[in-house]
């Protein structure tokens, strides 16, 4: 399914209610069909199956001022995605995985287009972005309750704890929220200097730092990977580098036909291969296995 053109939210509404609802051992072959034979179709049934799903979230983002169509647009990219990157093997209901997909892929979109100077995209501040207004009316419905008021401080303060991120991330969301866009070549006070608010941007690219742990990391999983690969027999081993190690991967078709087995026993030897290797990576540090398990 294309989203290049900009047909109307509401036909894209229409196309996605008629859409057949898969059960799961339907949407299990096509997810495979999808992923060891790129079969174009059977990603379009699948991607048109849950555009419902995608419509629906992108509804609940409207109060952001971003037009229905252009979030209906991102939660389509989201399912994408999601699509691309599912790995039928882990067991988990596509429409589950794809959920966090759709989300990112909207708040991200809300996040780019609330304000053209960019103030951070952390996960902490996507999650102030998100639930400030919440949150704080909540609060203050509780004080009101108890027949209290809270002023602006104290009423930070409280967000603050309650979001669970630093007091200054709430004034500066607040500002934002609140606020216009201005110009980045304004001074930020007379004290400052003249000091712009170009100035006080933080660089977009990696730092040093980043670039660092990022080697760090990269060796360390080489590592564990070629550790989990002597776990596997040679025939074995052929089926991961040719399915998962190449730039264009093997077909379960193909290597079948080279190993003189059917699909399906090529799929199964994948599927114990990646046992034996799941088995080892586990037992490589306590973060393989937290990120294993979920």
């Amino acid at each position: 399914m294309a989203f290049d053109g900009r047909p109307s939210d509401n036909t894209l509404s229409r196309t996605a209610m008629k859409a057949e609802l898969l059960d799961a051992e339907t949407e299990l072959r096509l997810a495979y069909a999808w992923r060891d034979e790129r079969c174009e179709e059977s990603l379009h049934r699948l991607i048109t199956a849950y555009m419902r799903l995608a419509i629906s979230m992108a509804a609940k983002f409207k109060r952001y001022g971003a037009p229905m169509n252009d979030l209906i647009q991102e939660a389509g990219l989201g399912l994408m995605k999601a699509a691309d990157k599912f790995d039928p093997d882990r067991g988990v209901r596509f429409s589950t995985y794809a959920v966090w997909w759709i989300k990112a892929s909207i708040q991200d979109h809300v996040m780019r287009n609330w304000s053209m100077v960019r103030t951070g995209s952390t996960s902490s501040q996507k999650s102030l972005f998100f639930n400030m207004r919440r949150v704080q009316a909540r609060l203050e419905r509780e004080a009101a309750a108890r027949g209290e008021t809270l002023d602006r401080h104290e009423l930070r303060k409280m967000i603050s704890t309650e979001v669970g991120v630093p007091l200054h991330d709430v004034e500066m969301m607040e500002g934002r929220l609140s606020g216009s866009d201005y110009s980045l070549n304004a001074t930020q006070s007379t004290e400052d200097e003249g000091r712009e608010w170009i100035d006080a941007l933080e660089d977009d690219g990696p730092q040093a730092s980043e670039l660092v742990e990022h080697s760090h990391d990269i060796d360390t999983l080489r590592q564990w990977l070629v550790s989990a690969m002597t776990a596997l027999n040679a025939r074995e081993q052929f089926i991961v580098r040719e399915r998962k190690l190449l730039d264009q991967p093997r077909t379960l078709e193909s290597l079948g036909n080279e190993l003189g087995l059917s699909k399906e026993r090529v799929r199964q030897l994948e599927a114990a291969a990646f046992t034996k290797m799941r088995k080892s990576l586990e037992g490589q540090s306590k973060e393989v296995h937290h990120f294993l398990a979920h």
